[in-house]
Parts: structure tokens; sequence; C-alpha cells
């Protein structure tokens, strides 16, 4: 069967993608094969999960004997469940396929703008009765308002309310206006421009000034309108506005900024800055029906559409949060790309290290690099804050270390850094770190910008605390970098970490600090270096209980064996 049920589905797949599909042959099969009219491919979805049937009452949703059952609105139905618009249909799996059920604009102008013929108390038919009017001009609205619910087009859904507005009063044209920039700005901007029968109109023609309008939005906290009396005008006075406009009445209905989902109750009326826009109709030749209850189908009508422009706003906000957590996810993916991914586990020096992303992209940065046989050049630096400036920040770290290792001593490639970052970088951005060249024959020069001192620990157990030599770099101009030298033996080791392993809490808020790091590494003297490196982040793991961190946890163990080996 072929028809223009006047029905759609939006169907939105795992990545938010949308597409409107036009219920047209019923019935309407929806599964995986491709026998369907609406393939849905999911692996987890049955070959024939669901149909559309089309019955004289209106639309069915059936159930085809699928393995993960369909559910409409969270509910999963049984063998059928009835479609009226603005239902939402999945397919047994959270993070699949969604399709809303939705009338068209041209529904709803039909079911708004049809005749209502009732029977009067006599028995008469034919009468049309006041009570059951509104009561079909409430359904109307209300079918509006369910529409509304799930629609993915907020002009489509503001085009339909100006219609059913238009419908209920009798008026001639309808211009829905709305504060700039999303309802947050300063000025009336028209958003949507509707003839009375569906037909568009420019927002030029729109000829009462809307500063007008706004002065009387602002003054007022009901629904108001504004009638032609020629013998109350004066040069003033709204009305001789409306009479030079040739304008018999016009009719407001504010549109308030609603706070969804904040505990506090929802109200139409509201005074000044609290309105997001306004509903506007104006008629030339007949006065607005404000009576009969049309008042309050106005009202309810109005709640919807801010309803609808509070869940726009909110609905933006998720998508930019999502956006923004992707970009975030890739740049963390980006950022352990950059780590080294072999180090070395034989000869005469060994290292073992990680970092553990925390929720956001952090500074975190370390290497080890070999830019001669008998010469390893090892960095950890931390730079201050988070976010993607830090990340890059930690980027261009690593890109001087490369190009630096080995060929310059060590103060001069930390003044280089330095004096880039204070005329270049971002105010207030530093960074800290450790940087070590470490020889064949034991020779360590170091420095500690600031960082977290490293623990050395000696082969026959002994701990020394490798302290800061000099501020973080990119803190202060013309700063001075200097470099000490120790002498390594065999068998000694030098944990290199940054302040999100002191800093790791526990759900109780408390601190892994510097002294359990320490008892940590002490009870893992007897291992080598990546032994020790597990069982110091199995420590932190223990504390922590799996708890989210608010930074990287960044942990290196060098091992320095000795040029026999």
């Amino acid at each position: 069967m072929t028809s223009g049920s006047g029905v759609m589905l939006v169907v939105e797949d795992a990545n938010h993608r949308r597409t409107n599909v036009d219920l047209r042959t019923f019935p309407f099969l929806i599964g995986r094969g491709p026998e369907n009219h609406l393939i849905l491919r999911d692996s987890r979805v049955s070959r024939n999960h669901a149909r559309i049937v089309h019955l004289e009452g209106g639309c069915v949703l059936e159930d085809l004997g699928s393995r993960h059952g369909v559910w409409v609105n969270g509910a999963r139905i049984g063998r059928q469940a009835s479609l009226h618009g603005g239902e939402k249909i999945e397919f047994g799996v959270a993070d699949g396929y969604q399709v809303h059920f939705v009338r068209t604009a041209a529904e709803l102008r039909k079911l708004i703008e049809a005749p209502t013929v009732g029977v009067a108390d006599g028995g008469d038919t034919g009468t049309v009765i006041q009570g059951t009017a509104n009561l079909e001009k409430l359904r109307a609205v209300l079918e509006v308002a369910r529409s509304l619910q799930d629609s993915f087009s907020v002009d489509d859904v503001l085009h339909t309310v100006v219609d059913a507005a238009l419908a209920v009063t009798g008026a001639e044209r309808g211009f829905l206006l709305l504060f700039g920039a999303g309802g947050q700005g300063t000025e009336l901007e028209v958003r949507s421009a509707r003839a009375r029968g569906g037909g568009f109109l420019s927002g030029d023609e729109l000829r009462v000034p809307r500063q007008l309008i706004q002065r009387a939005l602002e003054s007022r906290r009901d629904l108001f309108t504004m009638q032609f009396d020629p013998a109350a005008l004066d040069e003033r006075s709204p009305g001789n506005t409306i009479a030079l406009l040739e304008l018999r009445s016009i009719c407001c209905v504010p549109l308030l900024r609603l706070n969804i989902g904040r505990g506090e109750s929802t109200q139409l009326l509201g005074a000044g800055r609290s309105s997001a826009g306004v509903l506007y109709m104006d008629s030339r030749l007949s006065k607005v029906d404000l009576a009969g209850g049309n008042r309050e189908l106005l009202q309810t009508l109005a709640i919807e559409v801010s309803t609808v422009l509070e869940n726009a706003r909110l609905l933006e906000q998720q998508r930019l949060k999502q956006k923004i957590e992707e970009e975030l996810e890739l740049a963390r993916g980006i950022q352990q790309s950059l780590l080294p991914r072999r180090l070395p586990e034989e000869g005469w020096f060994r290292a073992c290290g990680s970092s553990q992303a925390s929720h956001e992209v952090g500074g975190d940065y370390y290497d080890v690099m070999a830019p001669a046989a008998d010469l390893r050049t090892v960095v950890i630096a931390d730079v201050a804050g988070k976010g993607v400036s830090s990340a890059l920040l930690a980027s261009f770290l690593q890109g001087v270390f490369l190009g630096a290792a080995g060929g310059l001593e060590i103060p001069e490639v930390l003044s280089r850094i330095n004096t880039f970052m204070t005329e270049r970088g971002e105010h207030g951005k530093y960074a800290t770190l450790f940087y070590a060249d470490i020889r064949e024959a034991g020779q360590m020069t170091w420095s500690n910008a600031g960082h977290c001192s490293p623990l050395l620990v000696r082969a026959e157990g002994t701990v020394e605390v490798l302290r800061a030599t000099s501020m973080p770099v990119g803190m202060i101009p013309d700063a001075l970098f200097a470099a000490e030298t120790l002498q390594l033996l065999p068998g000694d080791r030098l944990i290199l970490y940054t302040d999100g392993v002191t800093e790791a809490q526990n759900r109780a808020g408390d601190f892994f600090g510097k002294t359990r790091l320490r008892e940590a590494v002490q009870a893992a003297l007897a291992l080598d270096c990546a032994r020790m490196h597990d069982a110091v982040q199995a420590a932190i793991s223990e504390f922590t209980g799996g708890e989210e961190q608010s930074d990287d946890v960044t942990l290196v163990v060098l091992e320095f064996a000795g040029a026999r080996s």
C-alpha cells in the first residue's frame, strides 16, 4: 500500500547523524536485511526487526519477533503499539539506532485547522459547540506539543507553532521574534513569519517597530493585545502606530526563558529580560479572537515553544560538549602517541615508563633518546595547567629536546626554551622538567628546573633526592639554569615522576604523597627497573581504588647496569 500518511521517521545513528524518512509505503519494514524499507546497519538488529502498518485509526508499530525487542519511549512493547507522534523507538541496544516518529508540519496544520462539528443539546447535528471546539483546538495544540518533544528542526517547530497560534486566534499574520544569539541577545529578531493557511512571509513585512514591541514586552507580565480605538489615540500611543499601519488589532504572547531540570516551576508569565522572545500576531480585517479559552490555549502553546527553545539550547550545549570531548579524546590519543613506544630493556642502560592520561588533556611528557652509543638523554616535563594549550607546549618541548639531544649543553637548552616561552608563549604558562645526560661510564649531568625531586636509589639501598637546581622554564626572562654532575654505579636506579603521582587521590580525598612513593620504591629494591615500575604503579592503583584522577600519572624508572652489561 502506498499513501501520503503525513508522518515521517527521523533516524539517528550511533554517531548522531540524522536522516528524515517519509512514510509512504505500508507496511513499512525495518531491519538489518536489504529487503527492508529502513535498513539499520547494526549486527545486533534482527534481519526483520519491526514494521509500521497504517490502519484507519493511525499507525501501529509491530515487533516481528526480534531478538532484542522493540522499545518505545524507554519501555519494551509487546506485539504492537500505537503511534501518535513524538515517540522515540529503539531496538534493544542502548548505543544503537534511534528512530523518532513525528508528524509533518502539513499534517499538524490539518489537525489544527480541521472544522469541528458537534451535537447540540437538542440532538441537532451540524451545530458547532464552543466547548467541543475548544477541546478540539486543545487536542490540536497537544498534537503540536507532542511533535515538539522529539523534533530535530527547531525552525520547523517554530513555523508549526505560529501556524497553530493563527488557527486558534483567527489572526491573519504571525511572527515569532527571539532575542538575538539564540534568545540570549538584547534585540528582537524575526525567526518565523507566517500567513494564516501556512504561507511564508518575509520578516520585513512586520512593520510595527520592534522597539515598540520590545518596550511593551518589558512592561507587561501577561499576554497582551492592542486594539484600534480612534477615540483613545494620541501621538504617543501604541494604537496610533496600529492605525497608521492599517491594523485593526495585534496580540503579543511573551515567551519565557525557562530553566529546565533545575527544580523550578515552569511559568509562562515573566517580566523584562526573563523573556526569550514574543509570539506576535496581527489582523487588518478582524479582531484577534481571545474568547472561549483561546487565551489559555495560546499560553499553553507559549509554554511549549519556550520549552522547545530551552531544550534546543541545552541540546546545542550537549553537542558542543560532546564535540569538545571528542576533540580532547583525539588530543589525548595524539599526546599518548608522542610518548616513546619502546624503551631500552637490555645493555648498559635500561628504562621503563608510562603515562596514564586523566580525563583531560594534560601537559606531561617524557622521553629517552640515544644520541650516541655511549650516551642516553632523559627528560621528563610537566607543563602547568591542562587543556590543549598545555599539550601543544609539551609537544613543543619534545621537538626541542629531540633536536638538542647530544648537541648542546643542558643549561643552554633550558635557557633557549625559557627565552621562547617568556617571549612568545602564552602568558602564565611554564613547565617544570628534569633533564639528564647519562654516559656509559656512569657520569650523569642533570638539571632540575622546579620539577618533582627524582629519587636516586643506590644499589646498596640508600635513597638520594635530586632537588631543584633552578626555577621552572618560562617564568622569568634571562633566568639562569645550572647543571650538576654525579657518578652512577652498576645497579643504581633513578625514579622520575610528575606531581600526578604524589597527588593521586583516593575516594576519601587523601593524596598518595611522597612518603608512600618512597615506601613503594623501597619495597621493590630487589626488583629490576621494569618490575619496580610495575610495583610502584600497582601501589598507586591500590591506593586510588580506581578513582578518576584530575592529572596525568607519569612514572619513569631508569637503571644503570654498567659498561660490562
